[in-house]
């Protein structure tokens, strides 16, 4: 059984996820959610599910990674992760979609 897990797939796999969302472009994938059960929380779980997410992303063929995280003051959308922690991994913001998800994206 999972103790955790976060979804990852090319973009075009979900509904459109930002107004300024550009579905000419190829190849980018979304980290769209996370989960960790409350007992497990605060173990650097959904970190090393980031990491293992972005390795499969651009082992599977993505050339940019896009994420809609939030601030960890947001009281809604936390399910996305905190903007803190893609910023760590070289994630740089792109704009916003709504009022709360930043629109992140790491190329290598």
């Amino acid at each position: 059984m999972p103790k955790a897990w976060c979804s990852v797939a090319p973009r075009e796999a979900y509904r459109k996820l930002s107004q300024e969302q550009d579905d000419s472009e190829a190849g980018v994938w979304s980290i769209v959610c996370f989960y960790v059960p409350r007992a497990s929380r605060s173990r650097g779980l959904a970190s090393a599910l980031l990491d293992a997410a972005i390795d499969h992303a651009f082992a599977k063929g993505a050339r940019i990674i896009e994420a809609y995280p939030v601030d960890q003051a947001s009281p809604s959308y936390r399910f996305m992760g905190f903007r803190e922690m893609f910023v760590a991994r070289g994630f740089h913001e792109i704009g916003m979609a709504g009022s709360r998800r930043h629109v992140m994206r790491l190329e290598r």
